[in-house]
This record gives C-alpha cells, structure tokens and sequence, in this order.
C-alpha cells in the first residue's frame, strides 16, 4: 500500500519555460526551431520573431550590405534565401531585443552564428555565436585544423575565426539545395569540421559527415545544449 511519503509516489510537475526565439530573417523558421526543440531535455513554449518580419521583397532588397559591411546569410518565410548587412541587422535586433525585454519570457535566443557587437538586453539572453564558438573552442581542443563550413563564398574571408584555431573555410548554403558531400570532401584535411550557420540541419551535417570521413558539429545542435543548460534550475 502506497503511503504518501513513499518516493514512487511523489510526482514532481515541470513547469514550461517560455523562450523568444529570434531570427535575423523572417519567423516562423519551420526550417530550424522544431528540430532544435526535438534535441531539448526539457519542455519549453516557443514564440518566434525575425529582425525581418513584415518585410516586403523590395524592403529586404534594401538591406543588402553596403560597401564595406559584412553580410549575413538568412531565410524569408517563403524558403528563399537573403542575404543582408551585418550592421543594419544589428540595428533591427536591438529595437526587437528593446521590445521583448520586459515581456516575462525566461530565456530570449539569437538564432544567428554572426559576430555581432554587445546587444543590450535585460532578460536572460543567449546568443548563438558565443554559444557555438566557445563550445567549439572547447571540444577541439588540441586539434590542429578547423575546418569551417559558411553559407557564402564571400563570407570565407569575413569569417570572424575560432581564438587559437587555425581555419580552413569552404562555403555551401543552407537555402539552395547545395552539394554538402562535396563541401565535406573540400575539407577533409581538416581536424574537425563546424557547421557554422544555424541553417544546417542535421541531415545536412551527415552529409558533410560522410563526404570528409571527419567529426562534424552542428551549429544548432550545440546552442540546443546550451539552452538546456541556462534552463537548468
């Protein structure tokens, strides 16, 4: 006979904790949050934004990078693919970031592997780059070559680098059907390969995988460890 202070039966309730998703292209990314929500240990409710959201063609036209400004690489909710300023996009970030603040969510996430300069944000807040990058840092430790997979050619010498790591950067992108394989076998000279944009899927990471025969990180697989661990209560 169970007893109320029997361990077995004691049920403990998780409580969902509430994440703002954030893309620096149009939400929602059907492409990328559900499978990063299939790796969580934990059961979380999702609300989505993009630094793009609402935007006609012509508008996101106009945010193509300007001379001299380093492009970042997106999806627009028809599946096609944008390619926009670094800095502009910043500035779109931050009004968004400025918006949410404030509006009771646990944990606000930047779906985007880019560098970008200090956000200001008050609610918890985890940025994939530093996420993606640290983690990297850590688990190829001792290795000698990275290799670095980007979704455009242009991107290989804006590559902001891994501290420490010397680099090999071949470019494939995640919204035009690419040749993954062959990316991989561009790299297979290399130590470990990191995926660096949140638009590779797993499915592409095999892929990659089977071409250079090398360990290959998943840019969105890393940042789901880490949500679960700034979850952790």
């Amino acid at each position: 006979m169970e007893r109320p202070g029997d361990a077995h039966a004691i049920q403990e309730t998780t409580v969902a904790k509430t994440l703002a998703m954030v893309t620096i292209g149009q939400a929602p990314r059907t492409d990328m949050v559900p499978e990063i929500v299939a790796w969580l240990r934990q059961p979380v409710r999702i609300e989505e934004f993009g630094s793009l959201d609402g935007l006609t063609a012509k508008a996101v036209a106009g945010l193509a990078p300007r001379t001299g400004e380093h492009r970042l690489v997106t999806r627009l909710t028809d599946g096609s693919e944008a390619i926009v300023g670094k800095m502009q996009t910043h500035e779109r970030l931050q009004k968004l970031f400025t918006r949410l603040d404030g509006q009771g969510y646990d944990l606000i996430v930047l779906l985007c592997t880019g560098h970008f300069p200090a956000f200001q944000v008050r609610t918890p807040f985890l940025e994939a780059q530093l996420a993606v990058d640290n983690m990297v840092q850590a688990l190829t430790y001792g290795q000698q070559t990275l290799g670095v997979l980007v979704p455009n050619k242009l991107q290989i010498a804006e590559f902001h680098g891994i501290e420490g790591k010397p680099v090999k950067a071949a470019c494939v992108s995640p919204y035009s059907g690419g040749a993954f394989a062959e990316a991989g076998r561009s790299l297979a000279a290399t130590d470990l390969i990191v995926m660096h944009c949140m638009g590779y899927t797993e499915a592409m990471r095999q892929a990659v995988k089977e071409g250079s025969g090398r360990p290959v990180l998943l840019a969105r697989r890393l940042l789901a460890a880490a949500i679960d661990l700034r979850l952790e209560d």
